[in-house]
């Protein structure tokens, strides 16, 4: 980073939110995180901007669709692009109707829409950057994330291009378990924030995430200001979820039903990383043992395993690529093709 850009970090330090107060014995890793990740932070402004549609996408929830950060998956495989998709109800999307009327919630959230929409995403970046053809992709997605990525693999929507897919810590079995309490979830959870800073308070001392520099990043855009009239000068409310997760209810079975069956019959590569073994089902477990995909453990790391541990979820993110990515193979000739260069 150049010494303007360093300066004008500094200059913004005023509007970043403080840390809070993190809860005794809190797993925090700040090793995880660097300089880069400091820098990025402080550019960061205390408001509702989306600067970052990964983070947007990363609703503290069963809906979270949100990735690792690119910065680190930049630093483990150089010369990768990074694409996080702004899931439409999770950010600042807007959804127009047939007739380019903008169109308010509720959104068709259904998994089929949600995999059309990285397809479309996906084939409008490839016209606006006029490449002849996709390069080849790695498809990773956490939570809800995770349904999308798998069923646009198995459809084949995008082609050959797509090497394989990555998935963080969801699974069907314990994804419908967890469903059962979401209701309770949503109600025990607080509905506004006096202010960002409360909102990343919240998420660190809940251990929903355990990173405080990640937490820090992140939550500011799950949030946005209620405007509000009457006897507030100012005009601006709390700060309330981006997400209306209770609205969504009725895809929370749609999303997650028949995930392991596909997941195992895509093609392409296929990565499961968790955050513990017990999560995993009966036909995961089968799978497994058949070597039919790559999985791996971060035990220490919560449900938010890309947050918690964004350092090691991206060095083995790249080196999922670098394993499936055919064209970096070099094969010997061919013994016919050997014997007419002696002749």
């Amino acid at each position: 980073m150049s010494e303007l850009q360093r300066s004008f970090a500094k200059a913004k330090l005023a509007g970043l939110p403080t840390e809070p107060p993190l809860p005794p014995n809190a797993l925090i890793e700040r090793n995880e995180f660097d300089e880069e990740d400091t820098d990025e932070l402080q550019a960061r402004p205390d408001s509702e901007q989306d600067e970052d549609s990964s983070s947007a996408s990363s609703a503290s929830s069963a809906s979270s669709t949100g990735t690792i950060r690119p910065n680190k998956l930049l630093k483990a495989l150089p010369g990768c692009g990074v694409c996080s998709v702004d899931a439409r109800g999770h950010g600042e999307t807007i959804v127009k109707s047939p007739n380019g009327e903008i169109k308010d919630t509720p959104y068709d959230l259904s998994l089929d829409m949600l995999s059309l929409d990285l397809t479309n995403t996906v084939k409008l970046l490839q016209a606006r950057l006029r490449w002849p053809q996709l390069p080849n992709i790695v498809l990773v997605g956490h939570s809800l994330g995770g349904p999308i990525v798998t069923d646009v693999a198995r459809k084949g929507t995008l082609g050959t291009s797509v090497l394989g897919y990555a998935v963080l810590d969801v699974v069907e079995g314990s994804a419908m378990e967890a469903l059962q309490k979401m209701k309770l979830y949503l109600a025990t959870r607080p509905k506004t924030f006096q202010s960002v800073t409360a909102g990343i308070e919240w998420h660190t001392r809940s251990r929903t995430l355990r990173n405080s520099t990640s937490a820090r990043i992140s939550v500011p855009s799950l949030l946005c200001q209620k405007p509000t009239s009457g006897t507030n000068l100012s005009g601006q409310g709390p700060w309330m979820w981006r997400t209306d997760l209770s609205a969504t209810e009725h895809y929370w079975e749609n999303w997650f039903t028949g995930l392991s069956k596909k997941f195992l019959e895509a093609k392409g590569g296929k990565l499961l990383i968790l955050a513990g073994t017990d999560r995993l089902d009966k036909e995961l477990m089968i799978g497994q043992m058949q070597g039919k995909y790559q999985l791996q453990v971060f035990p220490d790391a919560g449900h938010f395993i890309h947050e918690d541990q964004p350092a090691r979820t991206a060095m083995v993110v790249a080196d999922f690529y670098r394993r499936n990515d055919q064209s970096a193979l070099v094969l010997p000739p061919k013994v016919s093709e050997m014997l007419k260069q002696r002749h």
